[in-house]
């Protein structure tokens, strides 16, 4: 990034930060809503406000090969709370990326589902 874009992120990455402050957000919530920007900015090397849709699915694209769902579940969050709370933009991150449902057992089984479960054994 040149000097002058470099500014820029610096005033919305402060922006973002007192946003989260002041929407009541947790240390560890804005230390892991504020990592993805960081690394957005780095990835492009220019300030995430002139990216596009499909700037961020090459973005999602890549960050998939490398990390885990819960980093890229977090960093659509981060991403996306800048969007609406700080660039005030409309974005359907749905469209861009969804993480995969998993599914897990429930903490408590029926006898039906026990049984279900041995007889696949």
């Amino acid at each position: 990034m040149n000097s002058t874009e470099q500014k820029r992120f610096e005033q919305l990455y402060q922006n973002h930060l007192q946003t989260l402050v002041l929407q009541g957000k947790s240390k560890s919530t804005i230390d892991l809503y504020s990592r993805p920007l960081r690394r957005l900015a780095t990835f492009f090397d220019r300030c995430p406000d002139t990216l596009t849709p499909d700037d961020l699915k090459t973005y999602f694209a890549a960050l998939v090969k490398f990390h885990s769902w819960s980093t890229v579940k977090t960093d659509r969050n981060g991403i996306q709370f800048f969007w609406k709370h700080v660039l005030k933009k409309h974005w359907n991150f749905v469209e861009i990326i969804k993480p995969p449902t998993v599914k897990r057992l429930p903490v408590i089984l029926t006898a039906s589902e026990i049984e279900r479960l041995l007889n696949k054994a």
